[in-house]
């Protein structure tokens, strides 16, 4: 895996604060409506709203938030159009970069991110000018200490995932898209508890960063992933261990 799923492991466990949370919420709330404005409002039948509404509960969003967001979603009580929108582009030492937006306003939020991609020595490209780096995939976190690594690849496999990979004290059980539901629920009945779970976008292959165009990359992603628009960010960067935890910590 590359330093980009470092850059995840951390960010997924670092304290959230008030206001991150509130934050967390808005994104989660854009996701479950958009989610059921496309595919419905029932869990069992839209694998997309039903990843959503797991992951609201795992950060304790009230109920009626979600259901509220649901009803949104599905034209029951008003509420703003969104539309999804991914945007692609170079970070500092032409690290590529994937940003999935959620936007009830495009011009107001590609200048935002414009803003953003510049301050930190980088660029907004085209349409297609790096998605062809990235491949859709699932991926589940593990903590280590919850089973041996030989007895997760084995209920890994079997309930239809690709492969297991280590990542610091997570394993990576990453699967194809239309997988991340099933194998997450395999490996809940099996008595784990999921880390985390999410649809994202690993690189092809990866770029070799480090000093002040590191710790630029890793700001950028940061300020990125902090915008109320933005679902998710995808990085192809290779950061060494040593100084992502530097940065990181800092």
């Amino acid at each position: 895996m590359s330093g980009h799923s470092k850059w995840s492991s951390i960010k997924h466990k670092k304290a959230i604060t008030d206001s991150k949370r509130g934050r967390a919420f808005t994104k989660l709330i854009k996701e479950i409506t958009i989610a059921a404005r496309l595919g419905g409002g029932d869990l069992n039948s839209n694998p997309r709203l039903r990843t959503a509404v797991t992951v609201a509960k795992k950060q304790s969003m009230p109920n009626d938030n979600i259901d509220r967001a649901i009803k949104k979603g599905t034209g029951e009580i008003a509420g703003a159009s969104l539309e999804e929108i991914t945007y692609e582009g170079y970070g500092p030492g032409g690290v590529a970069i994937m940003v999935d937006v959620l936007s009830d306003n495009r011009n107001r939020t590609v200048a935002e991110l414009r803003f953003i991609f510049s301050r930190r020595g980088g660029n907004l490209g085209e349409a297609g000018c790096v998605g062809w780096m990235f491949k859709k995939r699932g991926v589940i976190g593990i903590e280590k200490s919850a089973i041996d690594e030989d007895k997760l690849l084995e209920l890994a496999l079997d309930a239809g995932a690709d492969d297991v990979t280590s990542d610091g004290d997570t394993f990576q059980v990453l699967t194809s898209p239309d997988k991340l539901n099933p194998v997450r629920d395999a490996l809940e009945k099996a008595g784990l508890a999921i880390a985390h779970s999410e649809q994202t976008r690993i690189p092809e292959n990866t770029v070799a960063v480090s000093g002040h165009a590191a710790e630029q990359v890793l700001k950028l992603m940061e300020e990125l992933e902090d915008h109320d628009d933005v679902q998710n960010v995808a990085a192809n960067f290779d950061i060494s261990d040593e100084e992502m935890a530097q940065f990181s910590a800092a």
